[in-house]
């Protein structure tokens, strides 16, 4: 056992001086002031310091195939970096091959993951339509603890989905009971800014940004917010980067759609002056989907936070090494889109969100961790300390600082988007289901001691009429 003695304990909903006492099956066993500390129990001073959720990214993409390369962060490199950060959860996504089966996919990715130091859940993505993806789609939810499922409406020619295969798999999906992820971009019209700026011999990675502008994801977000509307299904837009998909999903939010956004820790503070370079390398680094945006675009996001039309922060942790990223060197759209972010996410949204005002430390736990739970149907088991919770923790201390750099991270890349940011606000202590991971510099991550998260869709027994109205009440939570 595992006693958690004098902190602060922070939840989504209220700030109390608690101990919690860990058990050796994982699970919180107890929480209150003073507790007795059971014999053999070991005790860890958490005085002065703050205890939340561990943190949970509801998006990464840990060794994925992609654009020619298998990114370089693995189950193993990618989860001990995130318990370094004060994240013990993630949320990664099984792509399966151009036409290729979803189940097998899953257990591709399952093999693949475990060798997880944390725990780790599925969102499947449908990348194609036939009669046996539909049936999939169902057997993933029915046995595998899959309730959600991803789409592309970008990469062209790779991963990109019509509107026709939206209809139908949105469809399916709220008929299971499940939640669609959609990367809202308009494939098309960028498939034809990146021809149009080859053509004129525009080739470096400035022209990504420029064949990405922020309509396209605007008018990407407002598309696959109407489809949904169609079917009154609820659905959840990953990455947010503009002021424009922002709008849209307030704009849906207001009628009473239920729409649910992401926003990356990247893209709450880097702006698209990264591609305004003469080094090459540099703004090859910074070369994701969506692009990095101009500075009022960040104001509308951290106001998205602040107000609730975003619910969740993530990383879209996809990295990809310098030797990687020189393949674009003549061809901007061959540079592997990604960039690395688990270790950073929870101190870079401290430091320039709570410490500036714009969010409060319950607001900051509810959207590093508990939202992501009660949006993905992991709650109450993850994202709360209570009684019988896993006890996912980290051991906050608001007022340490630390410099991010590439000598320094955990995170098995070559450079770091946010080299050289000096943070206050970092996790001290990590704790996954009991077992310190992360203490004060020393990560004592396990390779393989992750497990597996079934989430069952909890609308699985709800009649047709009753999603109908709960998809109408952005109040109601998938």
């Amino acid at each position: 056992m595992l006693l958690v003695r004098g902190g602060t304990v922070i939840t989504a909903d209220s700030s109390q001086p608690a101990d919690v006492l860990c058990g050796d099956d994982g699970a919180i066993l107890s929480v209150g002031p003073c507790l007795e500390i059971p014999t053999g129990a070991q005790v860890l001073d958490a005085g002065g310091l703050l205890v939340m959720p561990g943190g949970i990214d509801p998006h990464t993409h840990m060794e994925m195939p992609f654009m020619g390369e298998v990114a370089s962060d693995d189950f193993f490199t990618g989860t001990a970096a995130g318990l370094a950060g004060g994240t013990t959860s993630i949320i990664d996504f099984v792509i399966p091959e151009q036409g290729g089966s979803l189940i097998d996919a899953w257990r591709a990715w399952r093999a693949k993951a475990e060798k997880a130091a944390a725990d780790y859940g599925f969102h499947v993505a449908v990348t194609h339509w036939d009669e046996r993806v539909s049936e999939e789609m169902g057997e993933l939810v029915r046995d595998h603890g899959v309730s959600s499922f991803k789409h592309f409406m970008a990469y062209k020619g790779a991963l990109m989905v019509d509107d026709g295969v939206l209809m139908r798999s949105l469809a399916r999906a709220f008929e299971l009971g499940a939640l669609c992820n959609i990367h809202a971009e308009n494939g098309e019209a960028v498939a034809w800014l990146q021809a149009d700026l080859l053509s004129r011999g525009l080739t470096g990675p400035a022209s990504h940004a420029a064949s990405r502008p922020p309509l396209v994801e605007g008018e990407a977000a407002q598309r696959v917010i109407a489809i949904a509307g169609v079917h009154g299904a609820p659905v959840y837009i990953v990455h947010v980067s503009t002021e424009d998909a922002t709008r849209a999903i307030a704009e849906a939010r207001a009628r009473g759609q239920r729409v649910y956004g992401e926003v990356l820790a990247q893209h709450l503070v880097i702006d698209d002056s990264v591609y305004k370079t003469d080094d090459w390398l540099s703004s090859a680094r910074h070369v994701m989907s969506p692009p990095f945006r101009p500075r009022h675009h960040l104001d509308a996001l951290w106001a998205g936070l602040a107000s609730g039309t975003l619910q969740t922060t993530a990383t879209d942790h996809c990295c990809f090494c310098e030797g990687a990223k020189r393949k674009g060197e003549s061809d901007f759209t061959k540079i592997p889109n990604g960039t690395p972010g688990i270790e950073d996410r929870m101190s870079v949204l401290w430091h320039h969100g709570v410490r500036t005002g714009r969010l409060t430390p319950q607001e900051f736990v509810a959207v590093t961790s508990t939202n992501t739970a009660r949006i993905f149907n992991m709650h109450p088991r993850k994202g709360v300390i209570a009684v019988g919770a896993d006890a996912d923790l980290v051991l906050w201390d608001p007022e340490g600082s630390r410099t991010i750099s590439a000598a320094t991270h955990h995170q098995n890349v070559d450079y770091n988007v946010f080299e050289g940011m000096t943070v206050t606000g970092l996790a001290r202590h990590t704790i996954t289901r009991g077992v310190l991971a992360w203490s004060d510099g020393d990560l004592r991550a396990v390779r393989g001691a992750g497990r597996y998260m079934e989430r069952p869709c909890g609308n699985a027994d709800m009649t047709a009429s009753t999603l109908r109205a709960a998809a109408r009440d952005p109040l109601v939570v998938a």
